[in-house]
């Protein structure tokens, strides 16, 4: 058995393996993992592997765990796109924004199992998923299969209700500390939307800092231009180092920046050194992943920020390839820590160009030739895509250069002014930038709208901040289903971020939650806020839906897409939050009539909301010494009695000589009869 195969088990799987094996089953899965590994090479588990992986691909034959029952894709194109149904129509809907935020799991009994059966068509999947949900045992698992075998006729409704209550009850029993299975792609839509429930209750953002005027740079300087950069990628005080910003906690995520100046005729060159390896302690060990990478090179403006991955952007990777246009050559060698590699253009009058590397002085080769038509009259900027590493630019005008570069070749920070192109300012103050809110449901298309504008006007220089966008950065980062969580993470923390940077901005995301919708607009309080509403009719979102899984391979969980249905809140015109209210498909009286029908039809479909049991309060109570409350002062008194020290009273035999005197010469002290026995409180 391998170790990837271990690491696909589930905890309770991996806790069975090893109680069969007499080892300790207790731990995290990570320890669980490493105890089964240990014990398999040891030679004590290698025997039953291979059974105990055929036995997972047969679903059927095995007794689900509770992380089975997660979040699944429905193999239907449309789903979430019902016809309406007659299910419980007086079922009650309660606080829909935060289903995904209740604690109590879902674990139908006998009555519960009795009607699923009667409403199950059944079938290999259907069978599959009603056994995955209801988890029975041994016995009741024979007798289940049986009875849902017998059943040949029953309504579509009622499969899809039992479909969302499997998922649903996944979902929650993962939510109370269960395992995750983390070979089920839950889909971008379910991360989106549990980082949107986040918003819900955060405090509203303070109002932004006003920065301090700083002395304008020198326009003619060259520098890392961190406007010509990811917002991930942080660069140095000097403009001449940088690295990834969240190498710790996203050690997979490439971050990519240009210089701010490039190059359109001569012959030009700069250099680049691989400072060190910035290793993170969560690096998982995984075949074929690179803990680092690194790649150099030029690329065109207005192009993407992953070097090598368009046509005009041309890179010398790390493993001693060459890269354009996503293809990947042999070339030269593989460069580590510390060397310096020597990036040169050599531009002809024609307006061809070749390209060349060299590292630590040798000549490696010329990698790319380019004609006119590729160029087209544009600059090639220097350009650096790392992961996990830190790197250094040689960009002083006079220092010496690391390593002599080939004859009649100038650095680029050594050319004058003139024959250096600038790239595209950006804009230095809030009230000069804009943010655009994408708001819609997965697959309406915001992202085709956004990447349009984009296109339109150039000349903005608009940032794409989306969950897909932060998924092209991870290259070469393991199982997507990973990714999706860690980019939606990275993504939250991006734009915050932003609200800080000036700079034109997309916020391409779903953005359902009237919650997220408010808290990000009131954190770019001061840009021009535009909200762009991308709500297509049915038939259309249905196509649109249907071509995105296609495409992608990505089939959005049925529960997911009720569950967003239900929770949309179509914004509406504020002035204290937005400047432009803008509806690219349908108006908004149509929307909101035809939002208000998905409602309808996701609320039939999606289970009641289990009531949550409070619980007793089983804290032991210390035995007080008066349980029904501390007496009065004056019992206090005649309990402890008179000599009591802390009452700083004299004993019986001190008291003065009234005491002795008789009982009708007293009755001046027991006048007030309103105290009754306890009247010499008046004297007291």
């Amino acid at each position: 058995m391998k170790l990837a195969d271990i690491k696909k088990l589930k905890v309770a799987e991996l806790r069975s393996r090893l109680k069969e094996l007499d080892l300790d089953s207790k731990g995290l899965k990570t320890e669980l993992v490493v105890r089964l590994w240990s014990a398999v090479e040891a030679g004590q588990g290698g025997e039953d592997g291979d059974e105990e992986v055929k036995l997972q691909k047969d679903s059927s034959l095995t007794t689900p765990t509770p992380a089975e029952a997660s979040l699944s894709s429905s193999p239907t194109a449309t789903v979430g796109i019902t016809a309406p149904c007659d299910t419980e129509s007086s079922r009650e809907f309660r606080d829909s924004a935060t289903q995904t935020e209740y604690k109590t799991s879902l674990q139908p009994g006998p009555a519960t199992l009795t009607e699923a059966e009667t409403s199950l068509q059944p079938g290999p999947a259907t069978l599959t998923e009603a056994e995955t949900s209801l988890q029975p045992g041994p016995a009741t698992l024979t007798e289940t299969r049986n009875s849902l075998q017998t059943l040949q006729l029953n309504s579509e409704c009622g499969s899809e209700r039992v479909n969302v209550c499997q998922v649903e009850g996944g979902e929650l029993r993962r939510q109370q500390g269960g395992a995750e299975d983390s070979g089920e792609d839950r889909g971008r839509a379910f991360y989106e939307f549990k980082e949107e429930i986040r918003y819900k209750r955060a405090k509203s953002p303070q109002l932004p800092v006003e920065r301090e005027e700083t002395e304008e740079e020198d326009e003619d300087k060259v520098r890392l231009d961190p406007c010509g950069g990811h917002l991930h990628f942080e660069v140095g005080p000097d403009g001449a180092c940088g690295q990834p910003k969240f190498w710790e906690r996203f050690p997979s995520l490439w971050s990519g920046c240009r210089l701010s100046h490039g190059v359109i005729e001569g012959r030009v060159g700069f250099e680049v050194r691989l400072e060190r390896k910035l290793m993170s302690t969560q690096v998982e060990e995984q075949d074929g992943i690179e803990p680092y990478g690194l790649r150099v090179g030029w690329s065109a403006a207005n192009t993407s920020l992953l070097l090598g991955e368009e046509k005009v952007s041309f890179a010398y990777d790390r493993r001693g390839k060459k890269v354009s246009a996503g293809m990947e050559e042999e070339f030269g060698e593989p460069f580590s820590e510390g060397d310096i590699i020597g990036c040169y253009a050599s531009f002809s009058t024609d307006g061809s160009a070749q390209l060349s590397f060299h590292k630590n002085g040798r000549f490696m080769g010329a990698a790319f030739s380019l004609n006119t038509s590729v160029l087209q009259g544009r600059a090639l900027f220097p350009h650096v895509l790392c992961k996990s590493c830190s790197v250094r630019f040689l960009l002083g005008p006079t220092d010496p250069v690391w390593y002599p570069g080939p004859p009649g070749f100038t650095p680029l920070a050594a050319l004058p002014a003139g024959q250096r192109t600038r790239a595209t300012f950006t804009p230095t103050s809030r009230a000069q930038c804009e943010v655009v809110l994408m708001v819609g449901l997965p697959g309406s298309g915001k992202t085709h709208w956004a990447t349009t504008l984009m296109q339109q006007h150039p000349q903005k220089n608009y940032r794409l901040l989306g969950t897909e966008e932060l998924l092209a950065c991870m290259i070469s980062g393991g199982e997507r289903d990973s990714r999706l969580r860690q980019a939606s993470q990275c993504l939250t923390d991006l734009i915050k971020m932003a609200a800080q940077i000036p700079g034109n901005y997309i916020l391409d995301q779903c953005n359902i939650l009237f919650s997220a919708q408010r808290h990000k607009l009131q954190l770019f309080r001061g840009f021009r806020r535009r909200v762009v509403v991308v709500f297509p009719s049915l038939e259309e979102w249905s196509r649109r839906l249907s071509q995105h899984q296609s495409r992608d391979g990505e089939q959005i969980p049925e529960t997911a897409l009720l569950k967003l249905q239900v929770s949309y809140s179509l914004p509406e015109q504020q002035d204290e939050l937005i400047e432009e209210l803008q509806y690219v498909e349908l108006p908004q009286e149509q929307a909101q009539k035809l939002l208000q029908e998905y409602k309808d039809k996701a609320r039939r479909l999606l289970p009641p909301i289990p009531k949550q049991e409070k619980k007793k309060n089983t804290r032991l109570h210390k035995k007080r010494p008066y349980p029904h409350g501390p007496p009065c002062a004056h019992r206090i008194r005649w309990l402890n009695g008179w000599s009591d020290a802390r009452l700083n009273v004299p004993s019986w035999n001190q008291q003065p000589r009234y005491w002795n005197v008789a009982y009708q010469d007293q009755s001046y002290y027991y006048s007030n009869r309103d105290f009754g026995y306890s009247g010499s409180e008046g004297y007291w």
